[in-house]
């Protein structure tokens, strides 16, 4: 479907509610269901986003300044996640620990309902934080209009969005360290800071991610050939002065750092 038949259809999902609350992590999928929903849709609608180690600065800088230029009604929280030591664990449903803390947040502050930025391509992943959302009655409107990533790319482009359309995947931070170590609030901000720092030498919209590994920490590239010599080198020095062992740089595949078969 086009992207204004898209958009009619997320409208109508979004209008089975008189009250809403839109989740607001940073990414495209997020940020362009709370455009749509307070440009077009005929009830209320505010948004939460939640700040933690696991959020990287840029994405709360990206939220504030959506909302400003749009005129959001904004609530940025602490959803809690840290102070959960089931979630700092780090096991295989990490994702359920971190969701229902985020969720309970919301409903502590507001009985809007909750809507999460879940499309279609979300629910062929294993992702313990749609069990979360069941359990407290979340919505999914890109679901239940039956739109996929690449569609919400094209409503974002549509509106002219392209600094959320060119966004590569955005998960927290916590998704780069390796199912079984413990997350740790020092790790995450060394993630952001490779991360950060590596981004400045690939193309703009490449993938980019810094792995806590049990072996050490590794570099995912989508084209190490390209890059990864001169971004080897940086991240081996920010390895150095950190204590850490660097153990190179690898090509980009999505979730590695979830081992699904770890206790």
């Amino acid at each position: 479907m086009s992207a204004r038949e898209a958009q009619a259809r997320l409208v109508a999902a979004l209008d089975r509610h008189a009250d809403l609350v839109i989740a607001v992590s940073g990414g495209v999928d997020s940020m362009t269901l709370a455009f749509v929903a307070h440009r077009f849709s005929g009830g209320r609608v505010s948004m939460l986003h939640a700040v933690s180690p696991a959020v990287p600065p840029h994405a709360t800088a990206r939220v504030r300044a959506h909302a400003g230029r749009e005129g959001w009604d904004l609530a940025v929280a602490d959803a809690g996640e840290f102070a959960d030591p089931r979630y700092r664990a780090n096991p295989v449903d990490r994702c359920f620990f971190c969701k229902s803390n985020l969720y309970d947040r919301i409903r502590s502050v507001t009985q809007a309902t909750v809507a999460s930025g879940t499309n279609l391509d979300d629910l062929g992943d294993f992702r313990p934080g749609l069990k979360a959302a069941s359990q407290r009655g979340v919505v999914h409107p890109f679901v239940e209009a039956g739109i996929d990533k690449a569609t919400v790319r094209a409503l974002a482009r549509l509106h002219g969005l392209d600094d959320l359309a060119e966004l590569p995947a955005q998960p927290c931070l916590s998704s780069r360290v390796e199912t079984g170590i413990a997350i740790d609030a020092d790790d995450l901000g060394f993630i952001d800071q490779v991360e950060t720092a590596v981004q400045a030498l690939v193309p703009a919209g490449s993938s980019v991610r810094c792995r806590i590994t049990h072996a050490g920490v590794a570099l995912e590239l989508d084209d190490p050939e390209a890059a990864g010599e001169t971004a080897g080198r940086l991240v081996s020095e920010l390895c150095a002065r950190t204590g850490r062992a660097f153990g190179g740089v690898r090509l980009y595949r999505r979730g590695s750092a979830f081992l699904r078969d770890a206790p």
